[in-house]
């Protein structure tokens, strides 16, 4: 019991102190060796710091560094060239003032489908959205909500072939790729885009009725783009056709042609191909779609060698702020307490794990304030465990694999989720001001479409 609680007073410090902005990097070891002490087990301080919290960060650190790091430098490739800034900008222009919220919403989706962060793409995306909401007279406050949907909802967990990283994690645990149980993806995807939207557009309908326009804001008021140097939108779009198509063609056609064998060798670590295939794909992708940028755009962009050390260091926080995370969950796992609830979650619902995974993943998520840091918690784990039941009840690997990915996206948008700061903080805007409707498009509609694809997928499998 004496380990429950610390386990749960640990959680509580950790949800608390990343919500007053304390760095995750700080409090992943010390709230994890907190829980250590007050279980009990203070004699074993050290080697819990060394030899587990570190080997978890380590080992996330050494299996996905190659995606944040890439994933970080396409980003910057894409908005220094000011592609990023073309696909928004023609999209809005193309829907028009009459579906502005929609045009948000699909320029947002276009982008981070592609590859490109949440973070660059809500840089890129607010000065058009408030320029196009101050026109057609949308209040502001409803900014948040349509990159929620668009940036962290269905191309965030739910579409197959996604680059995100939440659809990264769960690869090497159940040995698939990016394309895991695709009409279930896209079934919640539309649940969340149609969803989220019916929502957006009723809270737009209600602030018109009540006559409250724009409003009267001040912070963050960026003077409108010129127009002039815009790169070309077709041209601007090849480098996102070359992740997603590169993604599906290299995990699907070119790498299982090629001589994989030696992979079994002792050097390698003896893995089979479809531990790695997914993550290789992904990899090459990005790197193709980056030499793409550079060469087309070495003159337009100022530096190149500037936006390459920029996506490089700017990977380096949210990869060990993850990482490290996962290393707090490596240290959880082994304590007494934690056996107790491990049995509990995964007694839900016997004979179906789909609801233990979901269930474990979104409170993680929530807690950690991270999709990405709760998602690598609960499969540094259970994945084992996940990947055994499966197969004990016939359950494809690839259903597991979407519930995993989806279910990271629920909890995860509470107040505290790091990308929901930062978010407010680019619009100006506050939590009083904008948060319901990000609860309602990024928490509440995700968790629906999570359920309808666990009903579907106990039914019919990933069909």
């Amino acid at each position: 019991m004496m380990s429950i609680l610390a386990i749960l007073l640990s959680l509580s410090l950790l949800i608390y102190f990343a919500y007053r902005g304390v760095s995750v990097l700080v409090l992943a070891p010390v709230l994890a060796i907190l829980a250590v002490v007050l279980s009990g087990e203070s004699s074993q301080t050290m080697g819990m710091y060394t030899e587990v919290f570190m080997q978890g960060l380590g080992g996330f650190a050494i299996k996905y560094f190659p995606l944040f790091i890439l994933g970080a430098i396409f980003g910057t490739l894409m908005e220094d060239s000011g592609y990023a800034y073309s696909i928004a900008h023609n999209i809005v222009e193309k829907l028009g003032d009459k579906h502005a919220l929609l045009a948000v919403v699909l320029a947002c989706c276009i982008l981070t489908y592609g590859g490109i962060s949440a973070f660059v793409v809500t840089f890129a995306i607010y000065p058009i959205a408030a320029a196009l909401f101050k026109q057609t007279n949308i209040p502001k406050r409803l900014i948040p909500g349509a990159i929620c949907i668009g940036a962290l909802t269905l191309t965030m967990t739910a579409l197959p072939g996604s680059p995100a990283i939440h659809n990264v994690i769960p690869m090497p645990y159940f040995e698939t790729d990016a394309f895991a149980a695709p009409r279930l993806g896209i079934i919640a995807a539309i649940i969340m885009l149609g969803g989220g939207m019916l929502w957006m557009h009723r809270q737009s309908k209600l602030a018109s009725a009540n006559n409250e326009g724009y409003g009267n804001h001040t912070l963050n008021e960026k003077a409108p783009h010129s127009g002039i140097d815009i790169p070309n939108f077709w041209l601007a779009l090849l480098p996102i056709f070359i992740v997603i198509v590169g993604n599906y063609a290299f995990s699907k056609l070119i790498i299982p042609m090629w001589n994989n064998s030696y992979l079994a060798d002792e050097q390698f670590g003896g893995i089979a191909l479809s531990s790695v295939i997914g993550i290789w794909a992904i990899i090459l992708s990005l790197f193709l779609a980056c030499i793409f940028v550079i060469a087309l755009n070495f003159k337009r962009i100022n530096s190149v060698t500037d936006s390459l050390n920029k996506g490089a260091m700017g990977s380096l926080l949210p990869i060990f702020n993850t990482a490290s995370e996962v290393g707090y969950g490596s240290v959880i796992a082994t304590l007494a307490g934690f056996a107790v609830i491990k049995q509990y979650l995964m007694g839900i619902s016997p004979g179906n794990p789909l609801i233990s995974e979901a269930i474990m993943v979104n409170v993680l998520a929530g807690v950690t304030g991270s999709a990405s840091g709760g998602l690598g918690i609960a499969l540094e784990i259970m994945g084992e465990n996940y990947m055994q039941l499966a197969q004990q009840y016939n359950i494809d690997p690839e259903l597991m694999h979407r519930i995993a990915s989806l279910a990271s996206g629920g909890l995860d948008s509470l107040p505290h989720n790091g990308a929901i700061i930062t978010m407010l903080t680019i619009c100006g805007l506050t939590h009083r001001e904008s948060y319901k409707d990000i609860f309602v498009v990024a928490v509440v509609i995700p968790i629906i479409a999570l359920i309808l694809v666990i009903i579907l997928g106990s039914m019919f499998g990933s069909f």
